[in-house]
C-alpha cells in the first residue's frame, strides 16, 4: 500500500479555486473508485467530486467553508494495490469531460435509491464517463436513502420509502418528480383514479410551495447587523450585473398582449398524449415564441466585441432561475432545432437541475438569448439586465384575467405583459420593437408558430 493526496481539479472554465461545502468521507472510511467525497461550490455551480482511488481516507487536508486554489491537496488515501492514478503528488486531476454523458453518469452516481431503474449503474457501463475522468470502476456499492428511511423494493419499480408504500398511489415517475421538486407526497391530493397522485397534482402543489415559501415571518434576530461574505454566485452575479449594467447601453420595450389562446393551447396540449408526463406552461409558449421571432430578427441574436458584432446562427436559449444559492442561468444548446416536445423536456430538465442545485459548469456557458419568467412570482414586469456576452434579454409577467376590449366590447381576457431589455450598440429601435411584437402576437396567436 501507498499514501496518494488528491488536489483540487479544475472543474471548468479556468476555475482557480472553490469552496468545501461538504464532506461525504471521514478518517478512516473505506472509499470506491468514483465514489463521492466531497461537495464544492465554485463561482458558478454546486459540484461533487468523486474519488480517484480506491483505498482508506487517512486525513482530510481543508475542513468545510475552506477556501482551495486549484491543485493544493485537500484529500489523502492509503490506496489499494500498486497501480496509483497520475493524481497523486502535486499533479492536478483531468478536467471533467463536457459531455452529456458526463452530466448523466454524474446524476446517477448521486441519485438516491428511489430514483433508480433496474439495470447497471453507470459505473458498471464499459467506458462510462465520470466527472474528473478517472475511468469507470466496477459494480458500484448499494446505496442508502438520506436519512437512513427504510425502503421497500417493488419488482419492475423504483424502490420507495416503506412509509409511503401503502397509502400513496403515485408511479414511480410521480415520485422522482416529487422529489426533483421538494414536493410531499404525503401532503398532495391526488386527483386520479382511487386516488392516484398525477403529475398536474404534483406541479400544482410545488408551484403553491414556490409561491409562499417566502411568506413565513422569521424571528427578529438579537443581533444588530449581519456580515456575509460575498462568494460563489452572489460574487459573479454582482460582477456580472455591473458589468452588463455600466458596459452596454441598456434600452428597455414592453407591451400588453392577449395571452387568452396561449392559455388554450397549454391546455390543449396537456391533454395531449403526445405531451403526457412532460411539463407545459405558458413558459413554453414563450420560448417557442422567442425562437420564431430570432429567425425573424436575427441581430437581436448577436454579441458585441471592441472590433466586430457577432451574429449567432444558432440560439443557446438561456432561462434565469432563482436558486436557494442565487440566480443562475443555464442554456439549453442549439434550441432552435427542438420540437415544441422536445422543447418542453429540456426547459423541465433544465429547471429541475437549477432547482436542485446542480447545475454545472458548462450549461451556464455559451447563452446566446435569456428568458427572465417574473412571472412565476406574481410579477406583471420588470426591466432585466443583460447577461454579459448577449444582445437581447425577454421577461414575461404573470398572466392574470383583466379586461380587455374585444370588437369594441370590454371582455375578460388572460393578459400578460411581455418585453424586455437590448444592448443599443447591436440593434436600434426598430428591430426591437420588431422583435418584441412578434413575440407579443405569438402569445395572441399561437397557430402563427405553424409558419
Amino acid at each position: 500500500m501507498s499514501e496518494m493526496t488528491f488536489p483540487l481539479p479544475d472543474v471548468g472554465e479556468g476555475l482557480t479555486e472553490a469552496e468545501i461545502v461538504s464532506w461525504q468521507v471521514a478518517p478512516g472510511d473505506a472509499v470506491a473508485l468514483n465514489q463521492v467525497i466531497c461537495e464544492i461550490e465554485t463561482a458558478k455551480s454546486l459540484v461533487e467530486l468523486p474519488s480517484p482511488f480506491v483505498g482508506t481516507v487517512t486525513e482530510l487536508l481543508a475542513e468545510v467553508g475552506a477556501t482551495v486554489p486549484v491543485g493544493e491537496a485537500i484529500l489523502r488515501v492509503e490506496v489499494v494495490g500498486d497501480d496509483a492514478p497520475e493524481t497523486s503528488g502535486n499533479r492536478a486531476a483531468a478536467p471533467p469531460r463536457d459531455t452529456a454523458e458526463t452530466r448523466d453518469a454524474v446524476t446517477d452516481a448521486t441519485a438516491s435509491v428511489e430514483h433508480e431503474e433496474p439495470g447497471p449503474s453507470a459505473a458498471e457501463e464499459p467506458g462510462g464517463a465520470v466527472l474528473v475522468g478517472y475511468g469507470t470502476g466496477g459494480s458500484a456499492a448499494s446505496r442508502r436513502r438520506r436519512g437512513g428511511e427504510p425502503l421497500l423494493a417493488v419488482p419492475g419499480h423504483a424502490a420507495i420509502p416503506v412509509a409511503e408504500a401503502a397509502p400513496i398511489l403515485a408511479k414511480p415517475p410521480i415520485r422522482k418528480l416529487a422529489k426533483d421538486l421538494g414536493v410531499d407526497l404525503a401532503q398532495v391530493a391526488g386527483t386520479g383514479i382511487a386516488g392516484e397522485v398525477l403529475r398536474d397534482d404534483v406541479v400544482r402543489q410545488a408551484s403553491q410551495a414556490s409561491l409562499f415559501r417566502n411568506l413565513s415571518t422569521p424571528e427578529p434576530s438579537a443581533a444588530r447587523e449581519e456580515r456575509i461574505p460575498l462568494k460563489g454566485i452572489r460574487k459573479l452575479t454582482a460582477k456580472a450585473m455591473v458589468e452588463s449594467a455600466f458596459e452596454a447601453p441598456h434600452v428597455s420595450v414592453f407591451t400588453d398582449v392577449d395571452a387568452t389562446r396561449t392559455m388554450e393551447f397549454v391546455k390543449r396540449l396537456k391533454a395531449s398524449t403526445d405531451f403526457a408526463g412532460v411539463k407545459v406552461s405558458p413558459l413554453l409558449i414563450f420560448a417557442k415564441a422567442m425562437l420564431w421571432a430570432i429567425r425573424r430578427n436575427p441581430e437581436v441574436n448577436s454579441t458585441f466585441t471592441e472590433t466586430e458584432i457577432i451574429r449567432h446562427h444558432f440560439v443557446n436559449l438561456g432561462i434565469a432561475a432563482a436558486t436557494p444559492r442565487g440566480l443562475v442561468v443555464p442554456n439549453i444548446k442549439d434550441a432552435q432545432e427542438l420540437s415544441l416536445l422536445e422543447l418542453a423536456g429540456a426547459i423541465e430538465q433544465l429547471t429541475i437541475t437549477a432547482r436542485d442545485g446542480r447545475t454545472q459548469p458548462a450549461e451556464m456557458s455559451g447563452g446566446t438569448v435569456t428568458i427572465s419568467n417574473i412571472g412565476v412570482f406574481g410579477m406583471d414586469f420588470g426591466t432585466p439586465i443583460l447577461n454579459p456576452g448577449e444582445c437581447a434579454i425577454m421577461a414575461m409577467g404573470t398572466i392574470r384575467e383583466k379586461p380587455w376590449v374585444v370588437d369594441g366590447e370590454v371582455r375578460p381576457r388572460m393578459v400578460t405583459t411581455v418585453g424586455g431589455s437590448f444592448d443599443h450598440r447591436i440593434v436600434d429601435g426598430d428591430v426591437i420593437s420588431r422583435f418584441v411584437a412578434d413575440v407579443a402576437s405569438v402569445l395572441e396567436e399561437p397557430a402563427l408558430l405553424l409558419d
